[in-house]
Order: structure tokens, then C-alpha cells, then sequence
């Protein structure tokens, strides 16, 4: 007799300990481990500043908009699970419109924005939090959690599609090589020099926070390890000074996000990073579209494929795999709901195995959960 896994999203799928599925999910166990623990850190009833309640309310709203009844179902049940729900509370449970209560009123109608049409979530949005009453740990975990909840809806819908496709683990042989050699297009820049379309471009940005960030001078020890091991720059960076002031659950994401992107095998690098940046693209995230073009090129040493992002997500990509990348890539972002076997179908075509869908289906979670902390908490600045 197995005995039932702990792990969330191996129940929501649902994932059977002896499933191919599962076994393939867990090949990447610290992204495994670190989606739990962000998950239990987000919902543990001891962290201040805002109620379970709350934030089991605002997790429902993003879940049903999204159209997810494995979600729904769980933040449901944990809803009618807790005591004492205020009448606030009890009648956002139910559906309605408006509460009553104007604290809990902007937290799901901003976690409603974040959730469908991130690239509204501009400063008057943000600041409207700390109107109705929430301190700035309170509005950085409010944000975490949104950000998060678009990643879990993600990674579950991924996970359901390639257990319906079914055979994870069996690698396809690629389609036998014809392609001409790569030629550069000429009315392009270098890769390594600036792209410009559309209001996007693969050079380097500076980002500014819109809430008051971290003064150093005032860090608690954990904060400062935590600041160490995100990121070299983190202490310099209104980012990272930024989520800090929760740093438990940075400290989580940080680990979702460095075994996303760089976790050995699977997916090269140089896929990861072009399906971060279409996801950035079709979210309207000029800062993290420009980071990850600009690793992209950095990795394949041509830019022809992110000019197209650039110009026209859809459709854009130079062989019927980076096509099946690309497609696949705004078809989880933009309905998660409907992602199914069908549209992994043509990357299996394209000659990816169960271990290459499973780092793409992470690499566009991972982007919902940060092109929202990017559009949501401060804005790109393009340096002087």
C-alpha cells in the first residue's frame, strides 16, 4: 500500500506515487520541495499582516477566473474549513460583487487585475493597498501570493496535459536535420547589440520600486543571508530590497526560480530563457522580456527569433521546434484552463521528451509568478 503524498500539486493533478507522471515530476525535486514550501509559507495561519482568510479569498478569485476546479475546490475547502469568517468574508465566499468591507474589497479586486490583466497592476493600483490598510510586509506577501498562485495554476495545468499525453518519460527522436546554416538578417543588430520594437528591447534595464524598500542598515540577519544567496547584486537592487521585507517566502522563490532555469539537462538554457521572455512579452513585461532576450542571445548567439517575440509573439520562431516552444508558451499563459494534451502535441512532434515539457511547463509558470512581482511592485527604467 503506497502512502499518499503530502506535496499539493501531486494531489491536485492528481499524480499516482507510481506514475509515470510523478516520476518524471520528481526528477525535479527542489523545484518539487520549494513550490510546497512557498505554498506553506503563503498560507501559514502565523504570518502576519493579513488573515488566512484573506488570503485564501484572494487565491480563490485568481482560481476561478482561471477556471480551475482543482484549484477551486482546494481553497474552497479550506475556506469552509476555518471558524469565525467575518460577514465580509462570508459573502466573498459566496460570489458577491462587493462585500462591505473596503480592507478585503482592493485585496481581491486587486488580486482579480494581477490575475487576468497583469500589466494594468500600475502604482495607483498598488497604493490603493496601503489606503485600505495594509502595512508594506502585508502588500509584499499579498503580491507573492497573486504571483504565486498564477505559477501553481500553471504548473498544475501543465502537469495534467502531459499526464494525458501520456508515456512522460519517452524521448522522441527530433526531426532529421535539413536546415540550412544559420545566416544572420541583415536589417537585424548584432546579437549583443540593442534590439528596439515595439516598445521592447534586449538591453540592459534598471528597475524602481514603488513601496518603501529595505534599508541595510536596518536588516535582520536572516534578511542579510537571504539577500546573499538570491542574487549577487540583491543588495542593491529596490527588486530585492523590495521582497525581502517577507524573506522567508523570497527565500522559497528564489529556489523555485534558480531550479527552473538552470537545473542540468532537459530543456537547453537557451529555450528556457526564449519561453521566459514570449511569456514576458504576451504579459506586457518590458523588464523581464529584456533580461531574457538578452540571455537568449547571450546563449544562442543569434536574435532573429526574439526580433519576432518582439514584433508578434504568435507564430513567431525559425524551426517547427522553437514554433512549438513559442506557441505552447502563450497558450499555458494566456488559458491555463483549456492547456491540454493537444497542445503539447506538436512539441512531442518537434522531438522534445517528458523531461524537456516538464522545464518548459516550469520556465512559463515561473514567469507568471515573476513578470507579476515586476509589473506589480515598481516599474523599468531605461538608463540614461
Amino acid at each position: 500500500m503506497t502512502t499518499p503524498s503530502r506535496d499539493l500539486i501531486d494531489q491536485l493533478v492528481p499524480l499516482a506515487p507510481d506514475s509515470a507522471t510523478h516520476a518524471l515530476r520528481h526528477q525535479r525535486d527542489k523545484v518539487v520541495s520549494a513550490t510546497q514550501g512557498s505554498y506553506d509559507g503563503l498560507f501559514d495561519p502565523a504570518l502576519p499582516g493579513l488573515s488566512l482568510a484573506e488570503r485564501l479569498l484572494a487565491a480563490l478569485a485568481i482560481v476561478e477566473l482561471a477556471g480551475s476546479q482543482a484549484l477551486q475546490a482546494h481553497y474552497r475547502a479550506r475556506l469552509l474549513s476555518l471558524d469565525g469568517l467575518t460577514p465580509g468574508e462570508q459573502a466573498a465566499l459566496a460570489g458577491a460583487p462587493a462585500t462591505g468591507d473596503a480592507r478585503l474589497d482592493a485585496i481581491l479586486a486587486y488580486a482579480r487585475l494581477l490575475a487576468e490583466r497583469p500589466v494594468e497592476g500600475d502604482r495607483d493600483a498598488l497604493l490603493r493597498l496601503p489606503a485600505a490598510g495594509l502595512d508594506t510586509p502585508a502588500v509584499i506577501a499579498l503580491a507573492q501570493l497573486i504571483a504565486f498562485t498564477a505559477y501553481q495554476l500553471r504548473v498544475v495545468a501543465g502537469l495534467q496535459a502531459i499526464a494525458a499525453l501520456g508515456d512522460a518519460q519517452a524521448a522522441v527522436a527530433p526531426p532529421a536535420a535539413g536546415d540550412a546554416p544559420f545566416v544572420h538578417p541583415a536589417n537585424l543588430p548584432e546579437p549583443g547589440e540593442p534590439l528596439r520594437i515595439n516598445g521592447y528591447t534586449s538591453e540592459s534595464l534598471d528597475w524602481k520600486a514603488w513601496l518603501p524598500v529595505l534599508d541595510l542598515a536596518q536588516a535582520s540577519p536572516l534578511q542579510l543571508k537571504i539577500l546573499e544567496t538570491s542574487h549577487p547584486k540583491a543588495k542593491s537592487s529596490d527588486y530585492y530590497l523590495t521582497l525581502v521585507q517577507q524573506p522567508e517566502i523570497l527565500e522559497q522563490r528564489s529556489i523555485v526560480f534558480n531550479a527552473i532555469m538552470y537545473a542540468p539537462g532537459g530543456l537547453s538554457r537557451a529555450e528556457r530563457e526564449l519561453a521566459s521572455a514570449v511569456v514576458s512579452r504576451v504579459n506586457g513585461c518590458v523588464y523581464c522580456c529584456a533580461v531574457h532576450a538578452q540571455r537568449f542571445e547571450q546563449l544562442a548567439k543569434r536574435n532573429d527569433v526574439i526580433a519576432q517575440v518582439f514584433t508578434e509573439p504568435r507564430g513567431a520562431g525559425t524551426t517547427a521546434r522553437e514554433r512549438a516552444i513559442v506557441q505552447a508558451s502563450i497558450d499555458l499563459t494566456v488559458s491555463p484552463a483549456a492547456f491540454g494534451a493537444a497542445q503539447l502535441q506538436p512539441l512531442r512532434a518537434a522531438g522534445l521528451s517528458g523531461l524537456e515539457l516538464l522545464d518548459l511547463v516550469h520556465a512559463v509558470a515561473i514567469f507568471a509568478w515573476a513578470n507579476r512581482l515586476m509589473l506589480n511592485l515598481g516599474e523599468a527604467v531605461v538608463p540614461a
